[in-house]
């Protein structure tokens, strides 16, 4: 596995697509205020010494009411358990506005195969509900965001805030796990279709493969296959057990999706049947196609006028189940706070 690791190594420095530290980079604009906690264990660590157990609390200083929180968690192809690096630029977003952000990391595949990583992303907002009188919280509006595996993450505690089933047993134990709102950048869903859609041709499995190729999603090396296990197309229950489409109900929390039609690693149909899927259960949900983007960074996706050029916004909405069909937008960091603020103020 270590072997495999190594070669991939090319492709994950793709798909850390998170914000950089310099003022600009991308039009994400300055690094952001440090952590007001940091480090803070919502669960042990285990294994020992890994660090997919920690947040760190960015708080809005001289807050006269429990503030709503949002959580972020990076993506990487489930292959590091530093999902919270890069909080410092949501919260420099939020906290003028009065969120509280929490930076979550949860474990890697190396470390522990799916379902874990979404028991992890579930005990830290079941965390944060048990602590939130003590960082002036409000536990009942919290949202999430991420990007790659960790807007799967996103997307994945989204819809199954009422699936006891995928609760595990990480961390605290009592409360909720249910978010209210959501947002979720280029996330991979139906692994066993990405393939399929994805923009170059798969090789023959025996064909020779240049050094740091990326694997296909279907061979065994690729990060979903990694995540659950075993190569996709060999176990495809496991698979289909972390889609979040066969989770989705009515009263899942409101869900954005944003997603690259020029995507090299994550296909755009990955995003898109998500949202279709929340567009024919009724539920709260919208989808930002974005043609020339490719696999972030997120700060393109929110600044780039070229990346953002031929943008379309489309929704549908509970209440009467009422759709709104795709028009032209820029998207901005306005769109993803404007969004938050419906749902969460």
């Amino acid at each position: 596995m270590m072997l495999s690791r190594l070669a991939l190594a090319p492709v994950l420095l793709a798909l850390l697509a998170v914000p950089r530290r310099s003022a600009g980079a991308q039009g994400q604009g300055p690094r952001g205020p440090s952590p007001t906690v940091a480090d803070v264990h919502y669960a042990p660590a285990v294994p020992r010494g890994t660090n997919g157990h920690k947040l760190d609390l960015y708080l809005p200083p001289g807050a006269s009411a429990p503030t709503p929180v949002v959580l972020w968690t990076a993506g990487s192809a489930w292959m590091r358990d530093d999902g919270k690096r890069g909080a410092e630029v949501i919260a420099a977003q939020l906290i003028p506005l009065g969120y509280a952000v929490a930076g979550v990391s949860i474990r890697s595949s190396s470390q522990v195969q799916f379902p874990s990583q979404l028991h992890d992303i579930k005990a830290a907002i079941r965390w944060i509900r048990a602590n939130a009188a003590m960082h002036n919280i409000d536990p009942a509006r919290i949202g999430i965001i991420g990007t790659s595996s960790g807007g799967w993450a996103t997307a994945m505690a989204a819809v199954t805030g009422d699936a006891p089933e995928m609760e595990g047993s990480v961390g605290v134990l009592t409360g909720s796990s249910a978010v209210q709102a959501a947002i979720a950048f280029f996330p991979p869903t139906d692994f066993l279709s990405m393939d399929a859609w994805a923009l170059r041709r798969c090789p023959a499995p025996d064909a020779p493969r240049a050094a740091g190729e990326m694997p296909c999603h279907d061979d065994e090396r690729s990060p979903e296959s990694q995540l659950v296990g075993c190569a996709i197309q060999r176990c495809p229950e496991q698979a289909r057990a972390a889609d979040p489409v066969p989770y989705i109900t009515a009263a899942d929390a409101p869900l954005m999706i944003l997603h690259g039609g020029s995507d090299p690693l994550v296909p755009h149909n990955q995003g898109e049947r998500l949202y279709m899927a929340l567009n024919k259960a009724c539920a709260n949900a919208v989808f930002i196609s974005v043609p020339k983007a490719g696999h972030g960074p997120l700060g393109a996706f929110l600044s780039d006028d070229i990346v953002r050029e031929g943008a379309t916004i489309r929704s549908t909405a509970a209440q009467g189940c009422a759709v709104t069909n795709p028009a032209l937008v820029q998207p901005t960091w306005k769109t993803v706070t404007d969004f938050l603020e419906k749902h969460l103020k």
